[in-house]
């Protein structure tokens, strides 16, 4: 299937000027531009504002200072700290420029304005010093891109030429040189853009296919996207060959035959790949490679995604079939995920008008995107979903994570889809307060609503002249089969939806016309995608969760540190959390509004603790600085006994287990890796019976934190049956012990303690693996410090 569809692309290729120049043409749906709509009153509006704020309390400078450093030129101030200056530096510059870009066109700020052209104009000095179009704060980028260019390619998941992921990051400078170009019509932007992508073009001009596959083994954000882009930009037709060269076939193929091979794969690496695949697909007509996004979406959105919308756990796709690693981690839906799967719906949408991408849409901005900034400004990484815990924040100053990059872009462009059209065509896609100014049809629109704390919303027209054309409005999949209702004028109508679960009016519309749609809500229990008795309650598409307790919020304000983004706060034991008990016919009734005012709902007995007796229930995105549950642990009366006790033994385990560990490293995953400063030499990483591992030929090593002087041995998890492999470890270049496995254990996993000297006290020890000649390290799944 993919020899096929490259001898179809290079058909369509002789065609790309044509298809590029008229595309936007023939398009049947697309969305307004942010400047086209603004936000009214509401918790979008402020979750705006708030936004800004943080922009611009974040200095351009030591954001622009690798940039400069990397060009040769004098750093103007000293960069930030944190994934800014341990080997990601630069990577928040783009998502920056983005944020700028979508802050200015959704609300024309003069102040926001005047960073935009400031960091074009720094970006622009930089690239002309560098003199080869090149632009990126890399710690030693030129040297990698000389070696890269020459064919010397060493790639790994989460590096690549022994340097951090250098591809994601100059992925963030492209897409925030795109966004400045389209977004605000900077011409400056396009001209750095397209000297940067000639640069890449000249890099990888001498690679074959197979290299550039190679280096594509390596996290690289969405460069085929960017390709694609620049085509569309340029009008050059080179770079619609590298979008395709840039897209990983080892993701594509699988999602080509319509299968799901993502557990255990890191998330977010994925996601933007598959939406370049959607993005090669719009510029050139491949129904193969759009048909392949739209299965990943449907296979995420259906089977991997929990209520509020986010997937996966500690970055990765656990299987389909258990969410336990989900309910029982600190480390919960990463919000880079939710920003990319939005990216994609949009996509999506705009290919085919099918209200469930919209429904996911509006699941997903209310309950994770809108719930992820902190309402006096920060923004959150992992949003647990284990009861009981809570999320931390970032600072203007302190924390320079992904989830902050896309988290500054996030809240400037809420009005990029409450709307889109055709030709003679709206569509009303989301039920929130805003006002629309269709320039090119003379047509104003203003939709009053404080949806969803009411089920109605008012839509009124202003228009230049009296026009006939269609507006089509979302039936959502979360109201009941013939309970919407639209008026006209106050005066009912007869309304029906089609297969795509869309209502549609034809009309001619005049000055003054109002639109009532009304939408009731209901209380439904959802459990988990696996069916395993966890249950959370969403009202409409809004997601319902109780604040249980302030206590023991380390880290809420997160600081420099490199784990600084996870909540590593105590885990209140799962034995003492809110616990559900009913039959399941009467989960849905269960769920009581308290009054008329703000939503808030009680469990009506259904909450089996007593002193949980009086938790209310109330929109996720509302609740901040406190412990929380959303999803339940559920029984019916009968189990309640064998639950308890069930629960009881395991948290009891685990509890023994987290107070005698000083440090832990999930092996084989990024970020857990990465935290612990991961290095390495022919070391690879895998994935077995569900459970990430790391192994080699070579060594690899970590760095442990040992903040007392207080650890005593470590703790190594293996593969029960594996032997034959030898290696050493060594702890802060001191040997502690040479190991064969040799395969005798019955169980599965078996976990192995290696004493350390009372003398390896240092508040950092560095652990490292070194396979013996002729041998290889163990399949290690996970590395704990034991006190």
């Amino acid at each position: 299937m993919i020899r096929n569809n490259r001898c179809r692309f290079y058909g369509v290729l002789v065609l790309f000027l044509s298809v590029v120049s008229t595309q936007a043409q023939t398009r049947k749906i697309q969305a307004f531009p942010l400047s086209s709509v603004k936000l009214l009153d509401g918790s979008f509006l402020e979750a705006q504002q708030t936004d800004k704020k943080y922009i611009l309390a974040m200095d351009m400078n030591r954001l622009l200072a690798p940039f400069q450093r990397e060009a040769g030129l004098k750093p103007t101030s000293q960069s930030y700290g944190n994934w800014e200056n341990s080997g990601l530096d630069g990577h928040i510059g783009g998502h920056y420029l983005s944020a700028l870009a979508n802050m200015y066109a959704a609300t024309g700020d003069a102040d926001i304005k005047a960073r935009l052209t400031y960091m074009l104009d720094e970006f622009e000095k930089c690239q002309q010093a560098s003199g080869d179009g090149y632009i990126g704060g890399i710690p030693g980028g030129k040297a990698i891109w000389k070696d890269i260019a020459a064919g010397k390619i060493k790639a790994a998941s989460f590096s690549l030429n022994d340097k951090w992921v250098p591809l994601y990051n100059i992925h963030k400078t492209y897409a925030g040189l795109i966004d400045a170009y389209r977004l605000t019509g900077n011409e400056k932007a396009k001209s750095i853009l397209l000297q940067f992508a000639d640069w890449a073009y000249r890099l990888t001009a001498g690679l074959s296919d197979q290299q550039i596959q190679e280096l594509l083994v390596s996290e690289h954000g969405g460069l085929n996207e960017v390709f694609a882009d620049v085509a569309e930009i340029s009008g050059d037709k080179r770079y619609l060959k590298m979008a395709r060269q840039f897209s990983h076939l080892a993701i594509l193929s699988p999602l080509l035959k319509q299968k799901d091979q993502l557990t255990g794969m890191h998330a977010n690496t994925q996601i933007p790949k598959v939406i370049g695949y959607m993005r090669v697909a719009e510029l050139t007509g491949d129904t193969a490679w759009a048909d392949a996004a739209d299965y990943f979406w449907n296979t995420v959105v259906k089977k991997r995604t929990i209520s509020i919308g986010g997937n996966s756990v500690r970055e990765h796709f656990h299987p389909v079939d258990n969410f336990s690693s989900m309910m029982e981690s600190r480390e919960g839906p990463e919000t880079c995920n939710s920003y990319n799967m939005l990216k994609l719906s949009k996509q999506l949408f705009l290919n085919h008008q099918s209200a469930p991408y919209m429904d996911y849409y509006e699941r997903t901005i209310y309950n994770h995107i809108l719930s992820s900034q902190h309402p006096e400004g920060g923004f959150v990484y992992f949003t647990p979903m284990r009861p009981g815990h809570y999320r931390v924040y970032s600072q203007p100053h302190e924390g320079f994570w992904c989830c902050v990059g896309s988290g500054l872009e996030n809240h400037g462009k809420y009005g990029e889809m409450i709307y889109a059209h055709g030709d003679k065509s709206l569509y009303v896609n989301l039920f929130m307060a805003s006002e629309l100014n269709w320039k090119e049809q003379g047509l104003k629109l203003v939709q009053h609503t404080t949806f969803p704390e009411s089920d109605n919303s008012l839509i009124t027209l202003k228009l230049d002249e009296p026009a006939k054309f269609s507006i089509h409005f979302r039936y959502p999949g979360w109201v009941k089969p013939g309970e919407m209702k639209l008026q006209i004028n106050g005066k009912d109508q007869q309304i029906s939806k089609d297969a795509d679960s869309y209502v549609s009016v034809k009309r001619k519309w005049k000055t003054g016309d109002k639109i009532t749609i009304t939408l009731p809500m209901h209380t439904q229990a959802e459990f988990l995608p696996d069916q395993s008795n966890w249950v959370s309650f969403v009202h409409g598409p809004i997601v319902l969760a109780a604040a249980t307790g302030n206590n023991d919020l380390q880290g809420l304000k997160a600081d420099d540190s490199r784990m600084g983004h996870i909540a590593s706060g105590p885990l209140m034991s799962l034995d003492e959390t809110p616990l559900i008990v009913s039959a399941k016919e009467s989960l849905n009734t269960g769920i009581v509004k308290t009054n008329n005012g703000p939503l808030s709902f009680h469990a009506s007995g259904m909450i089996h603790q007593q002193k949980y007796k009086n938790l209310k229930l109330v929109p996720f995105y509302k609740l901040h600085d406190t412990r929380y549950t959303i999803y339940w642990p559920y029984t019916s009366p009968d189990g309640l006994a064998g639950l308890l006790s069930e629960v009881k033994k395991r948290e009891a385990e685990a509890a023994a287990l987290e107070a005698l560990t000083i440090d832990q490293i999930s092996t084989g995953q990024q970020q857990p890796e990465s935290d612990h400063q991961f290095k390495s030499a022919n070391a690879e990483n895998g994935l077995f019976m569900e459970r990430h591992f790391r192994t080699g030929r070579g060594w690899f090593s970590y760095v442990l934190r040992n903040p007392k002087g207080q650890a005593k041995k470590l703790r190594l998890t293996y593969f029960g049956a594996e032997k034959g492999k030898k290696f050493d470890i060594y702890v802060n270049d001191v040997l502690i012990s040479e190991v064969e496995l040799h395969g005798t254990k019955g169980r599965i996993f078996v976990d192995e303690h290696y004493p350390l000297p009372a003398t390896l006290n240092a508040r950092q020890l560095v652990v490292k693996f070194i396979a013996k000649d002729k041998s290889a390290i163990a399949n290690i799944f996970e590395v704990r410090l034991m006190k």
